[in-house]
């Protein structure tokens, strides 16, 4: 089952790095979920920043910067995987 912890507001396309706002906790190590019009990507999450700072563990209402593995677009929902 899927959790939805947040959206896309922006993606710099150079460096490939999703920016998302939270709605949900998430934490390195966890699975994500990237789903939009164009876009359907399932990723391991290796590392968050806030303001270039690492991160291990994020809260609710937090925009944080995520390496994708392919480009997303702004408006993205993603998701938390969770093992059902």
């Amino acid at each position: 089952m899927d959790i939805r912890i947040g959206r896309v507001t922006h993606y710099y396309d150079r460096i490939g790095v999703a920016v998302i706002v939270l709605s949900g906790e998430l934490k390195v190590g966890d699975t994500i979920h990237i789903l939009g019009r164009t876009t359907d990507l399932t990723q391991k999450v290796f590392s968050i920043e806030i303001e270039h700072n690492k991160q291990q563990v994020v809260k609710a209402r937090q925009e944080v910067a995520l390496k994708v593995d392919e480009p997303v677009r702004s408006g993205d929902v993603v998701y938390k995987v969770t093992e059902t």
